[in-house]
């Protein structure tokens, strides 16, 4: 069997809701035909016609939050510690902290796609979802969560689109040894005009970013803004996401593959 590869990310780019507009990444592209003034001062007398096709390069000066396209969250993004629960509280891990071992394990997709917006995920779907897919699950896997969000990337309503991991379903799979979990909506949490509402009722605050904040008592990372999970079968492949190195960052961006290989699979 030839080896297969998904590709799990969304693009960075102009002009695509992918984040609140305030957020937005932005990026200026400059081409072949601009860039000589770049060039000309490394070698004086140089003109443009003397360049092959008079044409210079082509360079991006980008602006982006770590959070922006397809990205994975460190520890240090939901609270200043973790690991309260097992025992041993200690400075959450930053991007560049990350056990590469956690960045590249098989994979496992849970398909909540049918639940409404704003739901919040408990303890209990998960086990019933992964009783329905047959899954019992091993440390280390990764696991990745199918919402509706997944389908409504670029639209109006992306960010407010799709179900969210609660505490208790997250703490659920961290205590099944798993460090690694991802999401095709734009938070691993329910959409904020969701929690919002929820919140304006009740006022507890510990509705917000309750996911999230499961990192106090052990120590994950999440990917979010995911793409493609809906062609991925429930198991059988595995994910590759190691994060872009940046020091002290909360997370760092990453070209998330799912990869199908009976060979790698097997060993």
């Amino acid at each position: 069997m030839a080896r297969k590869f998904v590709d799990l990310s969304i693009y960075l780019e102009n002009d695509v809701l992918s984040d609140p507009p305030a957020f937005a990444p932005r990026i200026e592209y400059m081409t072949h035909e601009n860039t000589f003034a770049q060039i000309e001062p490394f070698f004086p007398g140089l003109k443009k016609g003397d360049l092959p096709d008079g044409e210079g390069w082509a360079v991006e000066m980008v602006q982006l939050s770590t959070h922006n396209g397809t990205h994975l969250d460190a520890p240090y993004h939901f609270h200043s510690t973790m690991n309260k629960a097992l025992g041993q509280q200690e400075r959450s891990i930053a991007i560049d902290e990350v056990p590469l071992e956690w960045c590249f394990q098989p994979g496992v997709k849970l398909d909540f796609s049918q639940l409404p917006d704003g739901h919040v995920v408990s303890a209990a779907e998960v086990e019933t979802e992964l009783q329905r897919i047959g899954h019992t699950l091993a440390p280390l896997e990764i696991v990745v969560v199918n919402t509706r969000a997944g389908k409504r990337y670029g639209q109006p309503d992306y960010v407010a689109s799709g179900c969210g991991m609660g505490y208790e379903a997250t703490m659920y799979l961290l205590q099944q040894g798993v460090r690694l979990t991802g999401t095709d909506a734009w938070s691993w949490d329910a959409p904020f005009v969701h929690t919002a509402q929820k919140y304006g009722k009740s006022h507890d605050a510990a509705l917000i970013w309750e996911g999230h904040k499961a990192g106090r008592d052990i120590g994950y990372c999440h990917l979010e803004k995911l793409h493609n999970l809906e062609v991925l079968p429930p198991t059988g492949f595995y994910i590759s996401c190691f994060p872009h190195k940046i020091r002290g960052a909360s997370a760092g961006w990453t070209r998330a593959v799912a990869i199908f290989d009976d060979r790698l699979i097997a060993a």
